[in-house]
């Protein structure tokens, strides 16, 4: 009978133990309701659907005066046969985009994705009330993503309050609001998943916070929200192959960001910095080499002789740990640090030379950006078809990349979707030859390209560093 009792005794425990920690669950899953909902009301009517028109040029099809379009004569004649004696003609046509975006100021500024209002001939805000009004253009800035557009004399504004997108780490709560699929006024929940992505090839200066909050067609533009309702980037894309969320999406961080709208308020255009160093990330056998405790940092190998570093006193051989107080990260994640730094900025730097720490101050300097305006409009437009940027290897943007390569073109910029981009090329490598002719510089470049320009078929040598390899763009 004891031992009955003793049995009975310890299921009655065992049951109020259970019961207690499921209402302390249920208690923990309201909380985060009651977190989630909040956030969604105070950052929701900052949140806007953008509409966008654009005018797209396209080559119309020409028929023939006497037998229009017919496809008997195509079999006789080939294709494009009713062309033969006219020129083609071009014709305008409106084309549409949606995405999302937010206010950032009761003066009307609001942030959005670079790609959500490129080419824009009018954009349409729609308010969280349903008030639509034209906005317009501050500027863009596609090696970002970053764009930010205004709206004149309106009041009533909600704004939502930016963060700090440094302080982030891997696990904590974000929310991803913006209008997917035209649905206005959606919040998705997930976490942060990964910090620092700069591989993604979305953008040249990619940085990106990794989220598996749903982002889909629609969103993007839109803010991805901390557990505190502040915003701590603008969701831009995803990783998908299907065209819908599979639990893999990009934010530009909001730090990166406020830089970039910074210099469109004040400018209108980006112009990116420099120090002047040729940099490469720190690993194990570098720390112990030079004595460091860890592997973070970015190691200078070699100093642009006359170049901001050059003036500050920076050395081959030194370790940045720390840029404006904050560790670099990697070399990804510090060349964007500098990039986005305005010029002419006095900026702190710590470094680990001889086994000791020192701070450095160094004023950036503006980038030299030699690009393919130096190329004839025909071979401009040729390039704008394949999707890709370039200037010279003697460039300070090559020169900052340490490329090796002494022949050859900078890719710059590879525009998502392009040809470029589906053969493979990637920014920061190098064009060494077109069609198995050698080019040396841009003049070389230009001139093999005015060469091949009609080929349905270009072959590029492309160097990166490790290797070189050849790769297709197909024209057709």
């Amino acid at each position: 009978m004891r031992k009955f009792f003793q049995v009975t005794l310890y299921l009655v425990f065992m049951i109020i133990s259970v019961a207690e920690v499921k209402a302390d669950s249920v208690e923990i899953l309201k909380k985060s309701s009651e977190a989630f909902r909040s956030i969604a009301k105070e950052a929701l009517p900052a949140v806007v659907f953008i509409d966008v028109e654009s005018t797209v040029e396209e080559v119309a099809q020409q028929s023939h005066p006497f037998f229009g379009n017919d496809p008997f004569f195509e079999q006789f004649f080939g294709r494009g046969w009713q062309q033969y004696d006219q020129e083609p003609k071009k014709r305008e046509r409106k084309q549409r985009g949606q995405g999302s975006g937010f206010i950032i100021s009761n003066d009307g500024y609001i942030l959005t994705n670079s790609h959500v209002v490129e080419n824009a001939t009018k954009i349409t805000v729609t308010l969280a009330d349903d008030r639509k009004f034209e906005a317009t253009l501050v500027g863009a800035d596609p090696k970002t993503e970053v764009a930010l557009i205004k709206l004149e004399e309106v009041d009533d504004l909600s704004i939502v309050e930016l963060g700090d997108s440094d302080s982030l780490e891997v696990g904590e709560w974000v929310l991803a609001a913006g209008n997917p699929f035209g649905l206005s006024q959606t919040v998705t929940a997930g976490i942060v998943s990964a910090l620092g992505r700069d591989e993604t090839r979305i953008t040249e200066y990619g940085n990106f916070i990794q989220t598996d909050a749903a982002i889909n067609p629609g969103n993007s533009g839109g803010p991805l929200l901390n557990i505190d309702g502040k915003v701590v980037g603008i969701n831009t894309a995803i990783m998908t192959r299907s065209g819908g969320n599979m639990g893999i999406g990009f934010a530009i961080p909001i730090n990166q960001a406020i830089s970039i709208k910074d210099q469109l308020i004040s400018h209108g255009k980006v112009t990116r910095s420099v120090l002047g160093v040729y940099i490469q990330n720190v690993n194990e056998e570098f720390s112990e080499i030079f004595g460091l405790k860890d592997n973070s940092g970015i190691l200078i190998s070699e100093i642009v002789e006359g170049s901001a570093a050059d003036e500050a006193g920076l050395q081959g051989g030194d370790i940045i740990v720390e840029f404006e107080g904050k560790p670099t990260g990697k070399l990804g994640t510090f060349r964007n640090k500098v990039a986005t730094t305005k010029p002419d900025t006095e900026v702190n730097l710590k470094i680990f030379r001889d086994g000791k720490y020192k701070k450095i101050k160094v004023t950036t300097r503006a980038m030299d950006v030699v690009s393919s305006n130096e190329l004839s409009n025909e071979i401009d437009e040729l390039l704008n078809e394949i999707g890709i940027k370039v200037t010279s290897l003697e460039s300070d943007e090559a020169k900052a990349l340490k490329i090796e390569n002494k022949k050859g073109v900078l890719v710059t910029n590879v525009e998502e979707g392009s040809k470029a981009w589906s053969a493979g090329v990637q920014p920061g490598q190098v064009i060494t030859s077109i069609n198995r002719e050698s080019i040396s510089n841009m003049t070389e470049f230009s001139d093999t390209l005015e060469d091949v320009k009609d080929s349905k078929r270009i072959l590029f040598l492309i160097s990166d560093g490790t290797g070189s390899r050849y790769l297709v763009i197909n024209l057709d």
